[in-house]
């Protein structure tokens, strides 16, 4: 894994792009659908994270860089997709929370993964209607 951020950027995104346009279809895996804030059409990102109570959290390992925290920034309203059921909400970044100690709550692979793979870590809530 390259060392400094800006390689290692390239170098994850590249190997994301990839990856998640398989996982994306798998039926079962989480999903965040932002709205491209360009496009303005649907963007559908796998992640990882948990649902306590009314709220999905989940930890961005490029912060504000990645593509869906840019998505969200424009417009918060987003949908998640847990256990092949979608759930609408509104997402909020948490540059205050401690994205590390955060991880410790989440499912363990992903959050190893994250870790592994991220430079600047950022903390995100959904805070699901329902």
């Amino acid at each position: 894994m390259p060392r400094d951020p800006e390689s290692k950027y390239r170098a994850v995104t590249a190997f994301q792009r990839r990856l998640n346009a398989v996982v994306r279809r798998l039926p079962a895996h989480t999903l965040l659908e932002t709205t491209g804030r360009g496009s303005g059409l649907p963007r559908r990102t796998p992640v990882g994270g948990r649902r306590v109570g009314r709220a999905f959290w989940l930890v961005s390992e490029f912060g504000e860089r990645s593509q869906y925290v840019r998505n969200i920034k424009a417009d918060p309203r987003v949908r998640v997709r847990l256990r092949g059921r979608w759930y609408t909400g509104t997402a909020h970044l948490l540059p205050d929370d401690d994205p590390v100690a955060r991880l410790r709550s989440l499912p363990r692979m992903n959050s190893l993964a994250v870790r592994a793979m991220g430079a600047t870590l950022l903390t995100v809530r959904v805070d699901l209607d329902e």
